[in-house]
């Protein structure tokens, strides 16, 4: 038990350090922006409490703000992200995610890929429809959505096969 807690401790520190310094100072093109820090929340075990990770992922959000000073877009965007995880578990997991038996490293590749598209499109879309806020820019919402989208999603999925071990 002390050896997940220091590891999701680590993540969380890591993450938000990591996003902080070096990837919100990415402003590809003007509008592509990665945002990392939500690796945290996709990876998060399945059999924690609920209410504690709701907390913690508006908590790393709003740290994040402070530091961003993005005015709670960043703790909007996250606790949405973690409020409609379990759906999204649900739907990309099916059976396993029922039984309690899922095992991030050992799920197939597109499960894995669905799982983290979903996640990191609603966070996006949140992110950019609070920061834009204007309905009659939904397309800049949507084009923005895309973009860092994909650039988040490919820096998710190379991290996640970097730093992920294999056990079958």
């Amino acid at each position: 038990m002390n050896n997940l807690l220091s590891i999701h401790t680590v993540r969380f520190v890591v993450l938000i350090l990591l996003q902080v310094l070096l990837f919100s100072n990415i402003n590809f093109l003007g509008y592509i922006n990665p945002y990392i820090y939500i690796l945290f929340i996709i990876l998060y075990p399945v059999k924690n409490n609920r209410i504690l990770f709701l907390f913690i992922s508006f908590l790393m959000g709003l740290i994040i703000d402070i530091f961003m000073d993005s005015g709670g877009i960043n703790a909007t965007a996250a606790l949405v992200v973690a409020f409609i995880r379990p759906a999204v578990l649900k739907f990309s997991f099916g059976a396993v995610y029922e039984h309690q038996a899922l095992k991030f490293n050992n799920i197939d590749f597109g499960q894995r890929l669905t799982y983290i598209i979903i996640l990191t499109f609603i966070h996006h879309f949140t992110y950019f429809l609070f920061e834009i806020f204007n309905i009659s820019k939904i397309i800049l919402v949507l084009q923005n959505t895309l973009f860092s989208s994909i650039f988040t999603i490919t820096l998710c999925i190379l991290i996640t096969s970097i730093f992920s071990t294999k056990s079958k």
